[in-house]
């Protein structure tokens, strides 16, 4: 790989070559000199698509390729590859090398130009018309420099790597037996997987984005055709509560499960908010996932003896 100083070093020393003669070039590469201009051309290079494998040639309007090309226009419009390993890709129109500065510069670094990392991103530039040139800002991703990152991607990248569950259903339990007019009450379970909040973070470039989940309501749905909503974990049921009713999430059967084939079939669905944002900057947004468990309840009758 060429340092930006041994590459800024060879084009200052060979300027003088003639046209068309070209120089080995220690780190690998060689400088090529044309129409009076001389530039490092890497072994390591990534051709411009369609140019036919070229490195540093003039380009031609007839070539008939629907590709885009990478042009030097500071030198009658000499084509270049698109993109040079250590240095970056090339920006057509700046006539300049571009990478994501990484780590970024701290804030009230020069390099920011009176930006934060709000407006945008420095790159690391290298510009053979210009050594002097060697970082830029930019609000956007330069041209040629690859899209510009969407934060709600990257929100999504990070989700992929959560484990999110569906509800650890603790009651009412698939061994229970439940009556008629009875409070059933609801909970689950909590952990990171089922319940959160769990966090994860996807980085690209300079862009990383944090996205952390957690369930913001249970949907129950009893199997007898009700529906009960819950925004909580629900309340763990104590036999000094007798026959009350849960505080925070129940629900009373008013026939069995007979007709049923002997158990409802009860599932609950558990929203996960995701909640994401931009380190460092104020993008923020959110997300939702949704995750299903089911258990299978049996509900019978109150069995008075005598009259």
């Amino acid at each position: 790989m060429l340092s930006r100083r041994a590459a800024g070093t060879a084009l200052s020393a060979l300027i003088a070559v003639g046209l068309g003669q070209s120089a080995a070039f220690a780190g690998g590469g060689k400088v090529v000199c044309e129409q009076g201009f001389c530039r490092v051309v890497a072994d390591d290079t990534t051709t411009t698509p369609g140019s036919g494998g070229g490195n540093g040639k003039q380009a031609s309007d007839s070539g008939g390729s629907a590709k885009p090309k990478c042009l030097d226009s500071n030198v009658g419009n000499y084509e270049v590859p698109c993109h040079l390993k250590g240095f970056g890709d090339w920006a057509n129109g700046h006539n300049c090398y571009y990478q994501v500065a990484n780590p970024q510069p701290p804030a009230g670094d020069p390099r920011w130009e009176g930006h934060s990392q709000a407006d945008g991103a420095v790159y690391d530039a290298y510009c053979p018309d210009n050594p002097n040139m060697t970082s830029q800002f930019f609000a956007q991703p330069p041209n040629g420099g690859g899209p510009r990152v969407d934060p709600r991607t990257l929100a999504l990248e990070a989700v992929k790597k959560m484990r999110l569950l569906g509800p650890d259903i603790a009651s009412p339990r698939a061994a229970g037996r439940y009556t008629v007019g009875v409070p059933m009450w609801m909970w689950v379970n909590q952990d990171a997987t089922t319940y959160g909040p769990q966090s994860a973070t996807a980085s690209a470039g300079a862009v990383t984005v944090t996205a952390t989940a957690k369930v913001s309501k249970i949907v129950w749905q009893m199997g007898d055709g009700s529906t009960v909503t819950c925004t909580g974990p629900g309340t763990v049921y104590q036999g000094s509560d007798g026959m009350a009713d849960s505080p925070t999430c129940g629900h009373r059967y008013t026939t069995t499960s007979a007709g049923a084939g002997g158990t409802f079939q009860l599932t609950a669905t558990s929203t996960w908010a995701i909640d994401w944002q931009v380190n460092g900057r104020g993008e923020t947004g959110q997300l939702t996932e949704v995750r299903q468990s089911q258990v299978q309840v049996a509900v019978g009758e109150l069995q008075a003896v005598g009259s």
